[in-house]
Parts: structure tokens; C-alpha cells; sequence
């Protein structure tokens, strides 16, 4: 009996191709085929349908049994299925073999036409982009228009970024998860020590091994090399330790003393019975010769016609295979395009193989950005204050109801230190501005996800410098200000790529706070500094005086302002910093 919430029984289904199959070495596969499978009811629009593509090592079985005796789901079951991330409820989910994949796809374990023998090195080069433009033949032969997204990790996030390339007409979104747009210096090593191993096992024999005796020492190397890759000091440590094996014998001394040394025997023994060298060689190969910067000068030059797909880029933060370094630098091409991007980094320790793992956190980014991408955010208001411009059925914050006074419509927004995303959504949603957003706090990152909000997890203290002058209308920054390491850094940054800043903080020198100092000798506790000393975020706490001296000392120029007090807006007033709570100000830099 399968789990309620599994697709149950699969099959495995074979596509034809009519045609030869041209690839971008020039060459042409005469015959070829390509295995998926799929999950779900394609709707009668064939709206509602989904591309994942696996990784190195994975196939078409993404979810679901071939059996009733089959006791191994598919490799992403814990995120395909009813009510999970990539809901069959809701979606139609396709996931095919790659192409040179010993899973059903031709690749060089496949009978030449014409003879009765493998390919084995007969078989062409082949490409990231050859897997991609494969996959969307599969898809014009279900006959669907366009993708609601296509998503994969690893490998298969190579091939995602792809198709928001190649194909971005036929696609609402991508989502790319722990992968890169080319492979480090360090991957392209590991991968050539994985292929060395195998090319030095004399079992090889130049390719030509198929109905001899396989190369599965070689290919269980660098199985194991792949593996050690994939986790992290970290795991590895919890894993195994230092721990010996207590049955090891004086024969494996040299082979299996240790826990771990157990471990990566087993996982290459258990490749090899399922994977075809020749296709390890061959998919590696395809990897490390992709580069999206190289083949369009730069990544922004590739994302030029990417404009209307949302991208959604996940990094892992122990991995070093695929590093969030890199994540972040397409990251940063898709925004400087001034494309519809959110970014999310994984706390894990389990390195690259988290995006396996960390099922929960995983489901709930994803789904809320399928939520996103079909047009049904959460709700965005609050219950507090009612603003006389809005709706009337909108009630915001008497702080947002100020900003977003402030802001004109249609402009482009930045907001820093975003929070859960109502203020950009507000802005977006009633004046028509194009809204980005940064935030550090992961939970706070998935809930601007839940409403609408193109949102990159990051710190302001360290991410403005990879955005150009004048980037940005408006920057806004509120409530945030006191809670950075280097005030006077990010005021600096955000008003040279923001035409116009808007800063909002709470006011130190109002009279309450003065007076609570005086009398009982402690940091006051107060609606707008509500934490004790210790557990405050607040590391810079400055009166409106202080504000306007250090816009003095900048240069800056003040071009409005507004002062709350109880929740009531003021413009002017007597003694502002002494009766203020909270100030907002509009800036003009440098």
C-alpha cells in the first residue's frame, strides 16, 4: 500500500522523434528517442504543465513505483505528488532522461542504425543546450504551449537556466537549485578525475566494452569521487567521524578500515549496477562545456530576452560543488536586465545533496512561488490604520501609509530589508510600481515570496555594490537603518543607486524615551523599540537630529518629511525630535 499522498503506479514511456535529431556539434542522430514520465491530468488549456529534469546521475522515474512490489519511489517523490511542492492535484509534471542517458534516452549505450551494435564513441558530442532542445521536442509532442515553470538541480539546473534562455517564450519561470551558469575550475578537476578513472580501467577498452566485462572499477570511483563531492565537512563528520569498522578484517586495511571508506564502497557498487560509463564520460563532458557568459559575452547579454520569465535561484550554503557564489552571480545578471528575480539560500549541512534533502524548506519556497506564478498571492493587508487613498478596504501601517504617499506611481522600487513583503506589495498592487526587495531573514524571504515579491536574501550591509548608479526610482529603507553594521555605508550605497531614498526610523530622542532614561536609569522598552537591550536588532540608535547631521556631512539633500506620533502623521510640528516616534525622510544623493 503506497502513502494517500503518492502518485502510486508509473510508467516509463518511450517518445519517437520522426525526424533525425540535429545537435550543436553539426551532426545528426538518425533515430532518436527520449524517456519521461508523467504525474498528473493535463487540464483541457494544457496550461498546468510542469518540466523537471534530474541531475547527473538521475532518470525520468522522478516520483511514484513501477509496482506493487517496488519498494524505492522515484528520486523526487518527497516532492512531487498530491498537497506536496509540485502539487499533481493542481499540476501535470513531466520528467524525461537526458539526452545520452542509459535510462531509456538514446545515448552511446544505444544500437547504431544500420548495425547491430552499440554507439559506444561513435556517438556525437553532445550539449546542455542538445538535452534542452530534446526535452522541448517531448514537450510540442504533449502539445503544450508553455510551461508554468521548468526546474532542476545540479545538472539540471544547467538546463533550466537553459530554457529561460533558449525558450523563453514557451516558459512562465524557472527555477534553478543549486546549480550554475558554467562550472568552477575546482568541478571541471573533479570531473576530470572521475572520467581518468574510468579511461584508466583496462576493462574500458576505448568504449568497447558492451557484452564484455564492464569498466566498474573505474566508474565506481569516480562514483565515490562524485559522492564526496556532494556532501560537506560538516555531514561527513556527523556521518562518520573517525568511526572504524568494528567487522573490518586485516584484508581491508587498505580499503574499508573506516566507516566512511564503507560508505563510498557501497555507493559506488550500487552506480554501477545501474549506469553506463560511456553516458558518465559523455554527461560530464556536456557539464563542463557549458558556459552561458562565454557563448553570449556576458550573462546579462544571455537573459536579453528572458524578460517575461521569473526566475526563482536557490543556493545551498555548504555546498561547494555548486557554491552560492555562484548562484548570486546570475542572480545579479537577472537584476541589472532588471528581470523578475527571487533568490533563496538553503541553511543546510548536508551540502549539494540538500536540494534532495531539505525537503520542507524546498516546499514551502516552491510552492509559494507556483502560488505567485499563478496569480494568486496571500493576502496583503494588515489590521491597523486605514489610508484615504487606497481602497478603503486596505488598512496598512500609519509608516507604509506615509511611503507610500511618497512614492509616485509606475516608478521602479527597491525596498531594503523588505521584511515579509506588504509594503512592496501594496506599491505594486496600487500604484503600478516594478518592486524588488531584500531580506535577510529567510522566513520573512518565503513570506515575500507568498505575496508576489521578487525578493533576494541578502545583506545590505554587503550586497549594494553590485547594483549600478541610478538603478533604482526609489530606495527605501525602513525601520532598518539603526539595525545595519555601517550606517553611513549603506545610506552611501543606497542613495548612489537610487535616484531618491526614503528612510524611515524610530526616533531616539523623543521625549518618552528621554524621560524613561532619566527616571529609571535603563534602556527604555517602547511600542517602536519594543526588545530588551539584549535581544534587540537595533545596534545604532540616533535621534532625528543625528539623522539630519549626517545628511549634512553627506551632502545629502532633504526633499520631504513626515514625523509620527501615536499613529498620527504630521509634516511639521513643534519640537519634532522631541515628539516624534517615528521620521521618514526623502532623500536626493549624490
Amino acid at each position: 500500500m503506497f502513502p494517500s499522498n503518492s502518485v502510486g503506479i508509473v510508467e516509463t514511456k518511450i517518445y519517437n522523434l520522426p525526424e533525425p535529431f540535429s545537435l550543436e556539434c553539426g551532426r545528426l542522430l538518425e533515430q532518436a528517442q527520449i524517456a519521461y514520465e508523467t504525474y498528473g491530468v493535463l487540464n483541457d488549456d494544457k496550461s498546468n504543465a510542469i518540466l523537471v529534469i534530474h541531475a547527473l546521475s538521475g532518470d525520468a522515474h522522478a516520483a511514484g513505483y513501477h509496482s506493487d512490489q517496488d519498494r524505492k519511489p522515484g528520486w523526487w517523490d518527497s516532492m512531487i505528488g498530491p498537497g506536496k511542492a509540485f502539487d499533481t492535484d493542481k499540476f501535470y509534471v513531466v520528467c524525461s532522461n537526458c539526452l545520452g542517458g542509459c535510462m531509456g534516452t538514446t545515448g552511446p549505450g544505444s544500437l547504431k542504425p544500420g548495425t547491430n551494435a552499440p554507439y559506444s564513441l561513435d556517438f556525437p558530442p553532445f550539449s546542455i543546450t542538445d538535452m534542452v532542445d530534446l526535452q522541448k521536442r517531448l514537450i510540442d509532442r504533449l502539445g503544450i504551449e508553455k510551461l508554468v515553470t521548468v526546474v532542476g538541480g545540479s545538472m539540471g539546473g544547467m538546463q533550466a537556466l537553459e530554457w529561460g534562455i533558449r525558450y523563453p517564450q514557451n516558459i512562465c519561470s524557472t527555477i534553478i537549485i543549486a546549480s550554475s551558469a558554467y562550472l568552477s575550475s575546482q568541478a571541471l578537476a573533479f570531473d576530470a578525475v572521475g572520467r581518468n578513472a574510468i579511461l584508466s580501467d583496462p576493462n574500458w577498452n576505448r568504449g568497447d566494452y558492451y557484452g564484455k566485462t564492464t569498466p566498474s572499477s573505474g566508474l565506481a570511483i569516480a562514483r565515490m569521487l562524485g559522492h564526496i563531492t556532494y556532501l560537506s565537512l560538516e555531514s561527513m563528520e556527523k556521518k562518520f567521524g573517525r568511526e572504524k569498522n568494528k567487522d573490518a578484517s586485516p584484508e581491508d586495511y587498505f580499503s574499508t578500515q573506516y566507516q566512511v571508506e564503507s560508505y563510498l564502497d557501497y555507493q559506488g557498487r550500487k552506480f554501477i549496477a545501474r549506469f553506463d560509463a560511456n553516458s558518465y564520460l559523455y554527461i560530464t563532458k556536456a557539464m563542463d562545456n557549458y558556459d552561458a557568459p562565454a557563448r553570449f559575452g556576458s550573462l546579462e547579454n544571455a537573459f536579453k530576452h528572458s524578460e517575461n520569465v521569473k526566475f526563482l535561484v536557490t543556493s545551498i550554503s555548504s555546498d561547494w560543488l555548486f557554491p552560492p557564489s555562484q548562484s548570486l552571480e546570475m542572480v545579479k545578471a537577472l537584476r541589472s536586465a532588471n528581470h523578475d528575480v527571487t533568490y533563496f539560500q538553503i541553511q543546510s549541512q548536508y551540502g549539494h545533496d540538500a536540494f534532495l534533502l531539505e525537503t520542507d524548506t524546498l516546499t514551502r519556497l516552491i510552492k509559494a512561488f507556483l502560488k505567485r506564478i499563478s496569480g494568486k498571492e496571500s493576502d496583503i493587508s494588515t489590521q491597523e490604520i486605514s489610508l484615504a487613498a487606497l481602497p478603503s478596504n486596505v488598512l496598512i501601517r500609519s509608516d507604509y501609509s506615509v511611503i507610500y504617499g511618497m512614492i509616485k506611481k509606475g516608478k521602479k522600487v527597491l525596498d531594503l530589508g523588505c521584511g515579509d513583503g506588504r509594503l512592496l506589495r501594496l506599491l505594486m498592487e496600487h500604484k503600478g510600481v516594478r518592486g524588488y526587495g531584500i531580506e535577510i531573514n529567510p522566513d520573512m524571504v518565503v513570506k515575500c515570496v507568498e505575496v508576489g515579491i521578487p525578493v533576494v536574501q541578502g545583506d545590505i550591509d554587503t550586497s549594494l555594490s553590485e547594483y549600478a548608479d541610478k538603478t533604482f526610482d526609489y530606495v527605501v529603507l525602513n525601520q532598518t537603518l539603526q539595525a545595519t553594521d555601517n550606517p553611513e555605508k549603506v545610506l552611501k550605497e543606497m542613495l548612489r543607486i537610487g535616484k531618491k531614498g526614503v528612510i524611515g526610523f524610530p526616533n531616539f530622542g523623543n521625549w518618552k524615551i528621554r524621560l524613561k532614561m532619566l527616571f529609571n536609569g535603563a534602556m527604555p522598552i517602547s511600542e517602536t523599540l519594543p526588545d530588551k537591550w539584549y535581544e534587540t536588532r537595533n545596534i545604532h540608535l540616533f535621534t532625528m537630529r543625528d539623522f539630519r547631521d549626517i545628511c549634512r556631512k553627506l551632502g545629502v539633500r532633504i526633499l520631504d518629511r513626515r514625523y509620527i506620533r501615536d499613529h498620527h502623521i504630521f509634516q511639521n510640528g513643534l519640537f519634532p525630535n522631541l515628539t516624534s516616534d517615528l521620521c521618514i525622510f526623502v532623500l536626493e544623493g549624490f
